[in-house]
């Protein structure tokens, strides 16, 4: 609900037959109104010429479309750019768009704060303040000035995806259905630290690519650095994943932050190794944006460099992530405190 009125981005198929049919309107008013949602990203009701005057009257006086530009911008030397997106409730998230020639990606979030508190994550250290809608979700992609250029979303801003399963699921069905945005499960990632149940839900419910954060093969070590490796270890993940066949169409990968002196080793490249084996995948390595009051460092080149061609001649092919927005501190959370700290 936004101003006491139901937001129609997010709404399926289903749900805008429902509402169309309790408004008294023909069944066919959902389909033109999700075109007009999901194809012309129309900003106000009145903007459905092809509804009739008095039926876009009705919708008007019970819905919004929830449109919502954002509310600050920050812009890298590097073309990055990180958003700072208002909420139905009244809380921001960050969007991160991150252009690289003729691929635009987008990092969406899908929950305020976080719950599951990793030790190397700002927005760990907010708290949890609430699940986004889907209509939440979605406004990151529909009122990006960028969004024409954008080739993928990754939905790897804040929150757990899993945690917000539902809504996740919605946004994902939308991007997804023909009457939505039509566009391959191909183009979307979905992240998790593995939630039991969740996950395999995800994976049974989703086409989309899946990226694990593992950051650590060790059981005890990986708990010191996520919390939620007490719930589901990463072997579970792993051995959960192996279920699901990731040779064709869709993919499984690894996130992998390397932090100085703690996970850089050849013995946690090894471990990495044994963990994987008989999986289809990939390993990302990603370098470390320093937070504060965290006495965590980036890996140097050398290393990570060293940890990448050591996992790809076992059999693991790897990558190191381009480093981007380092100028605006596009890892999740900086933005979105800074708000927080100037309404307190």
């Amino acid at each position: 609900m936004e101003n006491g009125k139901k937001v129609l981005m997010g709404m399926t198929a289903n749900e805008l037959k429902e509402l169309v049919g309790s408004l008294g309107m023909p069944g066919f008013t959902a389909g033109q109104i999700a075109k007009w949602l999901y194809g012309a990203h129309v900003r106000d009701i009145d903007g459905m010429t092809n509804i009739s005057k008095a039926n876009r009257t009705k919708l008007a006086e019970v819905c919004t479309v929830g449109a919502m530009d954002p509310a600050d911008c920050q812009r890298s030397t590097d073309g990055t750019v990180k958003y700072l997106f208002p909420t139905a409730s009244g809380k921001y998230v960050e969007t991160v768009f991150i252009p690289d020639g003729d691929r635009g990606t987008l990092c969406v979030s899908s929950q305020v704060g976080c719950k599951m508190n990793c030790l190397f994550c700002q927005t760990g250290k907010q708290g949890f303040e609430g699940n986004l809608t889907a209509g939440d979700i979605l406004n990151q992609i529909y009122s990006l000035p960028e969004r024409e250029r954008l080739t993928n979303v990754v939905f790897m801003g804040q929150g757990e995806p899993m945690d917000n399963l539902d809504n996740v699921l919605k946004a994902t069905t939308i991007l997804t259905a023909n009457y939505g945005y039509a566009w391959s499960p191909k183009r979307i990632t979905v992240s998790s630290v593995g939630i039991k149940n969740k996950l395999k839900r995800f994976l049974d419910e989703s086409d989309c690519h899946v990226a694990i954060s593992m950051h650590s093969p060790l059981h005890e070590q990986r708990q010191e650095l996520m919390p939620a490796e007490r719930q589901m270890t990463i072997k579970e993940t792993v051995e959960l994943l192996k279920q699901y066949d990731f040779t064709h169409q869709r993919r499984a990968s690894f996130e992998y932050i390397v932090f100085d002196g703690v996970n850089d080793t050849r013995m946690h490249a090894r471990e990495i190794i044994k963990l994987v084996e008989g999986l289809e995948c990939r390993v990302n390595l990603i370098r470390f944006h320093t937070i504060p009051g965290v006495n965590l460092h980036g890996a140097d080149d050398r290393k990570m460099e060293a940890m990448r061609d050591f996992l790809t001649q076992h059999g693991v092919f790897t990558t190191i992530r381009a480093s981007r927005g380092e100028d605006i501190f596009a890892a999740c959370g900086l933005l979105t405190t800074a708000r927080k700290q100037q309404q307190e």
